[in-house]
């Protein structure tokens, strides 16, 4: 930083789980093998064996790091900016488990073997609810008594912040109209969808917890409140296991008994009923949320898809924007079967609204924030 220029990229994939897998790439060289990643720590280590190795790293020690950025993905209300983590900061990271169990157990480790690891980097938290402290409390208040809200904090909080700051501020870049509105679509095995009026989130799919919304790799998407009763009283699950299976067992997994949607495309083409009304389900809760969006702001100037889904599914983006001619969404059939890393546009010509597809970079607007905070620190 700040010249942007990546020296060294990679994950870990599975971590937990048999067969975990290392990727790392530098201009030195480029791995993909399988390791043994119990547990995040692990998986964290291994990583950063690699970067220091002289053989295949990019830097010599630990003292060449000046900041680490860290996405956690639920920071309450307590946090609408980027923050260097302290001991209060990971206590409020550690409140919000409950709220994000899938996320925010791993990113509090993640901080805290960067501490072992790296002792003398600024440790920097980068939330993935702070984008959406924009929302007014019109759409972030629930309909429960007003206690709830003022006293216990229970509200629309949302998520996926960091990728949709991302990628709208390219969509305005590319429109160069400041004052744009823009309905971004961050499809992955998590997705969310955002409102976004003149740069400013002002409604989001998710919302005290990272489960509701649209329908997800396992998790399930709006449900009646009733059917959870129904499942404790009725049928007599407790509420940890309707947790888990609104959380685990749910969404594409659910319907499909695939979580992976190319699992579920591939299946879908070879005549797998079950697949395609997947597909079908999904496609029509995106195609809801954009319509209610675009009466939320009066309108609607693009469609942002992004993600490992909204880059790449050209099945989902051609079942989302059929049938959409009314809003002034019109799809190029071949444009949007065409494959590309670089931002691009699929809309028909002569449609009134803009679908781009723009390949988001968390880990970019990460290392922006934490270049921030690391140079303001230095003028102080």
């Amino acid at each position: 930083m700040p010249e942007e220029v990546v020296l060294a990229s990679g994950l870990v994939e599975r971590i937990g789980l048999e067969g975990a897998k290392l990727h790392f790439k530098t201009d030195k060289a480029s791995i993909s093998e399988e390791i043994s990643a119990k547990d995040h720590a692990i998986a964290l280590k291994a990583i950063t064996d690699l970067l220091m190795s002289p053989e295949k790293g990019v830097i010599k020690n630990a003292e060449e790091i000046a900041a680490i950025g860290h996405r956690v993905v639920h920071g309450g209300d307590n946090f609408s900016k980027t923050i260097e983590v302290n001991p209060a900061v990971k206590a409020k990271i550690k409140d919000f488990f409950s709220l994000a169990p899938l996320h925010n157990p791993a990113n509090l480790k993640g901080i805290e073997v960067a501490e072992e690891l790296f002792p003398n980097a600024k440790q920097v938290a980068v939330f993935d609810t702070a984008f959406h402290r924009t929302i007014p409390r019109k759409a972030a208040q629930y309909a429960i008594p007003n206690d709830f809200f003022e006293k216990e904090h229970i509200q629309l909080y949302g998520f996926h912040g960091t990728s949709h700051k991302y990628v709208t501020e390219k969509a305005v870049d590319y429109l160069k109209h400041e004052n744009s509105k823009i309905i971004s679509i961050h499809l992955g095995n998590g997705c969310s969808i955002t409102a976004v009026k003149e740069g400013k989130s002002i409604d989001h799919s998710l919302g005290f917890a990272p489960v509701n919304g649209l329908i997800m790799g396992t998790r399930s998407g709006d449900i009646d409140q009733s059917v959870i009763f129904y499942l404790i009283d009725q049928l007599g699950y407790s509420p940890q296991e309707v947790s888990d299976i609104l959380h685990k067992e749910s969404g594409m997994y659910g319907l499909t008994g695939f979580s992976d949607l190319r699992d579920i495309e591939e299946n879908a083409a070879k005549g797998n009923k079950q697949c395609q009304l997947a597909l079908d389900m999904n496609a029509y809760r995106i195609k809801k949320y954009i319509g209610a969006y675009a009466a939320a702001m009066n309108g609607v100037d693009a469609l942002v898809f992004t993600a490992g889904i909204g880059e790449n599914s050209d099945v989902i983006r051609s079942l989302v924007c059929s049938d959409m001619d009314f809003l002034g969404i019109k799809l190029h059939e071949e444009k949007n079967k065409e494959r590309s890393k670089e931002l691009r546009t699929i809309n028909a010509d002569d449609a009134k609204v803009k679908i781009l597809v723009i390949p988001t970079n968390e880990e970019l607007e990460i290392a922006k924030q934490a270049y921030k905070l690391e140079t303001q620190a230095e003028k102080v």
